[in-house]
């Protein structure tokens, strides 16, 4: 186990510096960069096969402790180790992250994105899924910050020289705000480092915050929050994700909403609440005011995209719902209960598995149409999915009715439990001012399935294709690969919800309650 999970973080670095080295003749295929794709498709496949064997061989009796840990000194004068470790919280973001890059490698082995060498294409990939995987299973603070700031580099470039239109100012965008807000979390961790006397993070939390003064919590949570916020994206630091996401490509887009936003909230699960607890219960108020006000705001920009005659981008409007989306998490976490919390972890996963897919489905209409416009797509010439390409269009529509929370399918289970923790939020916590944050919640619901909808009717409906029209594709085999994981995943955690909540409530009782074992 020890291991496998040392494979898990580090065996995608050693597979990118490989992709950068010449393919042996034998190893070849028809062409150099047929191999090098090959090759990130087989690395991502052995990573993912790693993580399903550690949550097979998990034991799901124990989820609240720590297991498959390392422990290895690295800088003795400062106190910072190698730790890592994995329980019922972070095991379904690795897998999460090892499944998301094996589907982008495997789709982007038949559908490379246009620009330079496929092989800083497949060697960034690797580093960036190195990076994720190894915030989700360090338990050191120092480690956790390098590892969170390991992801930018890559992702900057995937943006930068495989994106599309616009891709310079996006790029700089995402890595401005996302340093600028790390700068400020790097200073909050050594605080706590500093005043603790120790990094790691199973000490910190087992402490739960008795070793920090209630001032050194809250301006910790400030500093560290911050940095957490801008990665999430909470509003209103969240700007640089619609342009991020607009410009990125189909595997960046689907990525960066699948995993990397996943990085700010586990780091509020893992690190602000059982380290800073008495910081965070004075911040909990602000962080639900914002998280409602972004699941409002999200669904409000969406409907406006949405409105025929407004140029609406797919690919920006989705961007913006994960917005909306990524706010349900926050206010999860904001209420400082089981519930709650367990709800912004399901909520995670679902997101990561619905709106990966909707990238996936949003890049293949623009592969075969040339655009992501609303308009255009929804055109008297446009898509109209369900009589041109009818496995498309179902596609599109079971994502669309996932992601804003049909009961039997992964969205609604995060979402409710987030509402329901605001219902009854933790002791010191005012239960009106979260009664009002649930029911603006609530609403906001409702202008999610309003905007969803509307891009189904738009994008989906519409007559056959006119005579001596050309047809286009409907799912390819690739496609088909790469997506039905993800359509799967995504019944059976709303069907199942349990396989998840086992997991994730025996982690988030104890870290509530006093840290992990």
């Amino acid at each position: 186990m020890q291991f496998l999970l040392a494979l898990i973080v580090a065996g995608p670095l050693v597979g990118a510096a490989a992709a950068l080295l010449p393919a042996p003749p034998g190893l070849k295929g028809k062409s150099p960069d047929q191999a090098v794709l090959r090759h990130g498709v087989t690395v991502t496949g052995v990573i993912l096969l790693a993580a399903i064997v550690l949550a097979l061989g998990f034991d799901h009796d124990q989820p609240s402790t720590m297991q498959a840990t390392t422990d290895i000194s690295w800088i003795s004068a400062l106190d910072v180790r190698i730790h890592l470790g994995v329980d019922g919280i972070s095991l379904p973001l690795l897998v999460l992250t090892a499944l998301l890059t094996f589907l982008c490698a495997l789709y982007s082995y038949f559908k490379m994105p246009a620009g330079p060498s496929p092989k800083a294409f497949v060697a960034l990939l690797l580093v960036l899924e190195s990076g994720t995987l190894a915030t989700f299973a360090v338990l050191d603070l120092v480690l956790f910050f390098l590892a969170f700031e390991m992801v930018l580099i890559p992702m900057y470039f995937l943006i930068a020289r495989w994106g599309g239109e616009g891709r310079q100012a996006a790029a700089w965008k995402f890595i401005l705000y996302t340093l600028l807000g790390s700068v400020v979390m790097l200073l909050g961790l050594l605080l706590i480092g500093v005043k603790a006397g120790t990094f790691d993070m199973v000490a910190l939390a087992a402490d739960n915050g008795r070793g920090l003064t209630t001032s050194v919590q809250v301006i910790a949570v400030l500093a560290i929050g911050l940095g957490l916020a801008v990665k999430t994206p909470m509003w209103p630091l969240h700007s640089w994700l619609p342009d991020a996401h607009t410009a990125a490509p189909t595997v960046g887009s689907v990525l960066l909403a699948g995993v990397l936003l996943k990085m700010g909230t586990y780091g509020f699960v893992r690190i602000v609440l059982p380290i800073t607890p008495d910081g965070m219960r004075t911040f909990a108020p602000y962080l639900a005011a914002f998280a409602v006000a972004g699941i409002i705001y999200g669904s409000l920009a969406c409907l406006a995209l949405a409105k025929p005659g407004n140029k609406g981008d797919l690919k920006r409007l989705i961007a913006y719902s994960s917005v909306g989306h990524m706010g349900f998490v926050l206010l999860g976490i904001a209420t400082m209960t089981p519930t709650g919390v367990n709800g912004a972890l399901f909520a995670n996963i679902a997101h990561g598995l619905i709106t990966g897919l909707l990238f996936f489905l949003v890049g293949a209409l623009k592969n075969r149409y040339g655009t992501a416009d609303l308009d255009t797509l929804a055109g008297a010439t446009g898509a109209a999915l369900y009589g041109r390409a009818p496995r498309l269009g179902a596609l599109l529509a079971f994502s669309a009715v996932a992601s804003l929370g049909l009961p039997g399918l992964a969205g609604f289970w995060g979402e409710m439990l987030a509402l329901f923790g605001a219902f009854e939020p933790a002791e010191g916590l005012s239960r009106p001012a979260f009664l009002t944050f649930m029911a603006i919640g609530a609403f906001g619901t409702l202008l999610t399935a309003a905007y969803l909808l509307v891009v189904v009717r738009r994008v989906c409906m519409g007559g056959p294709r006119p005579a001596g029209e050309t047809a286009i594709a409907d799912v390819q085999g690739y496609e088909f690969a790469a997506w039905t994981p993800l359509v799967a995943l995504t019944v059976l955690a709303g069907l199942w919800p349990a396989v998840l909540l086992g997991l994730t409530d025996p982690a988030v009782q104890q870290l509530l309650a006093g840290g992990t074992r």
